[in-house]
C-alpha cells in the first residue's frame, strides 16, 4: 500500500497539471477530460523517468519531501505530455 499512494499522487498531480498546462497554453486545449488523461498519463510516466534520471527523488514514501516530491513530477510530467501532445496535434493539422 505505501508504494501505491505515491503513485496515486503523481496520477492525480498530474491530472491536475494537464488542466492547469491547457489553461496557461490554450492553443494545446484537449478539453477538460482529456487534459485530465493525458495528464494522469504523464504523471505516470514522467514521474518513473524522474525517479530514473535522477535517482533518490522520489524514494521519500509518505514523508512530507517525498509527497512534495511526487506531486511536483507528476504536475510536470502531466503538463509536459499535455504539451506534447498538444504540439503532434499541431503538426499533423497543417
Amino acid at each position: 500500500m505505501e508504494s501505491l499512494l505515491p503513485m496515486l499522487i503523481q496520477l492525480a498531480s498530474g491530472a491536475i497539471g494537464g488542466n492547469v498546462a491547457a489553461r496557461v497554453m490554450p492553443k494545446f486545449d484537449l478539453g477538460t477530460l482529456f487534459n485530465a488523461v493525458a495528464g494522469a498519463v504523464g504523471g505516470g510516466v514522467g514521474a518513473q523517468i524522474i525517479g530514473a534520471v535522477i535517482p533518490g527523488l522520489l524514494s521519500g514514501g509518505l514523508s512530507i519531501g517525498g509527497i512534495i516530491s511526487s506531486i511536483a513530477s507528476g504536475g510536470v510530467g502531466g503538463g509536459a505530455l499535455l504539451a506534447i501532445i498538444g504540439i503532434v496535434r499541431g503538426m499533423m493539422a497543417k
